[in-house]
């Protein structure tokens, strides 16, 4: 699976932005989850937002609850993730990831084998 990631950028906090995840090379299946991740300078990579692909749960991280939304195109294969009232804390390198994890709620970097190259965020 190829994932791309976009949408990424520089934006005042109380701003939004959109990013896109379009993901080629496989069907989407039972099961099969995607996910969005952020690593902030200093820190770990976190699972912030998931979404099967099967049923469209979401998992969202606290800390983003309320202001971010994940969403699934199935026909364009493409997740997305709209993030709103963005704040400074949100800055960081957001990553796109697929696979089969063994929970769609707070999945350990583990869970997911395929990822996109990352996109920056930056709210200043």
């Amino acid at each position: 699976v190829q994932l791309v990631e976009s949408g990424g950028g520089s934006v005042q906090a109380g701003g939004s932005l959109r990013l896109s995840c379009t993901a080629s090379g496989y069907t989407f299946s039972s099961g099969y989850c995607m996910a969005w991740f952020r690593q902030a300078p200093g820190k770990e990579r976190e699972e912030i937002a998931a979404i099967s692909t099967g049923n469209a749960n979401t998992y969202y991280a606290d800390s983003v609850k309320g202001r971010f939304t994940i969403s699934l195109d199935k026909a364009k294969k493409t997740m997305y993730l709209q993030m709103n009232s963005l704040k400074p804390e949100d800055t960081g390198m957001y990553y796109c990831a697929a696979d089969f994890p063994w929970s769609l709620a707070g999945a350990p970097t583990t869970s997911y084998g395929s990822w996109g190259q990352g996109t920056q965020v930056t709210v200043s």
